[in-house]
């Protein structure tokens, strides 16, 4: 490997903090399974079954379970591993989020139709079927720009036979009304057009539709659920990520709501919340709580602390 001293030197600054980066060769080379395992054993990692344990490698990446391997390391080691931590532990968590990924998509999932239905509802009777085509009722008018840009885009390369028989249909105007565009524009892009609509009003009165205070509130949710909805769809690890996407949960909820008072809303109870509390609004038989609670039932030996969740949280009324 080269000499640290003489690889070149890259300045980066990030919020205003400066970062010194070296650079240099990556000489890793790919290592089979039985290395595999004798190198997390030189780490001090333990093993129960190593045949059990190579057949999941066949179908689970080690770089995949690696990310969940990160919380059994001591703090500020390289890759050394706590006594008495076992390579089955990480690969229980990792079944753990999948699970809990299969949960919270089915909730995204839910809330998305409901969304997408108000949005288009709303708005179409306040500003037309072509409101989206409309820079007048938009906030920033690059976004505007980006935002139809992108529509059209997505509407070339749509399949659906409602799409392609409306452009064998009709000419004019250039794209379907909103009914039809907005039912196969992607998640993010809807919460895109509707932060971006210049009518608090109208906005504030879709947030009510869902027992939220205000606007603000409902858009920062909306963009969670969305980049919450991306790690899902990638197959990601969930449950002790921090999220820049953080929604608002303080202010006055008609509905029952949590105690915010020690709750982090770049972990992943937060969001939780809110999307318990949006289901509850949308489907109010909804099981979403109660498959949480199970879950979290089953591993019982996953920190709770990493995903954000307070002490006692199973007590508060919103949870019972």
């Amino acid at each position: 490997m080269t000499d640290s001293a003489t690889l070149p030197i890259r300045t980066a600054n990030q919020g205003g903090t400066s970062f010194l980066y070296t650079f240099m060769n990556y000489t890793k080379q790919p290592l089979d399974y039985p290395q595999i395992i004798a190198q997390l054993k030189s780490r001090g990692l333990l093993f129960r079954n190593e045949t059990l344990v190579i057949q999941q490698l066949q179908i689970i990446s080690y770089f995949r379970i690696a990310n969940y391997l990160k919380t059994f390391e001591v703090v500020g080691s390289n890759h050394v591993y706590v006594p008495n931590s076992y390579f089955e532990d990480a690969l229980q968590l990792y079944y753990f989020d999948k699970e809990l990924r299969h949960i919270l998509f089915g909730a995204i999932q839910s809330i998305e139709i409901a969304f997408r239905s108000k949005v288009i509802h709303h708005v179409a009777l306040a500003h037309g079927a072509f409101w989206f085509t409309d820079s007048s009722i938009a906030v920033r008018q690059n976004c505007f720009r980006e935002n139809l840009d992108q529509i059209k885009k997505e509407l070339k390369r749509s399949k659906e036979e409602f799409i392609q028989e409306h452009f064998q249909k009709y000419t004019s105007p250039d794209v379907p009304p909103v009914w039809k565009t907005l039912e196969i524009t992607s998640f993010g892009l809807l919460s895109k057009l509707f932060c971006n609509i210049d009518d608090n009003k109208l906005k504030k009165k879709i947030a009510r539709d869902f027992n939220l205070p205000q606007h603000l509130c409902l858009e920062s949710w909306i963009k969670s659920f969305v980049a919450l909805r991306n790690c899902i769809a990638h197959h990601a690890r969930v449950w002790n990520r921090r999220y820049p996407q953080q929604p608002q949960i303080s202010g006055n909820f008609r509905g029952l709501w949590i105690n915010t008072s020690h709750v982090r809303t770049n972990k992943l109870y937060a969001i939780i919340c809110c999307l318990a509390y949006m289901q509850d609004n949308i489907h109010p038989q909804n099981t979403f709580k109660q498959q949480i609670k199970d879950l979290l039932s089953r591993y019982g030996n996953v920190n709770l602390h990493q995903m954000g969740f307070p002490r006692n949280w199973q007590n508060e009324p919103f949870w019972i």
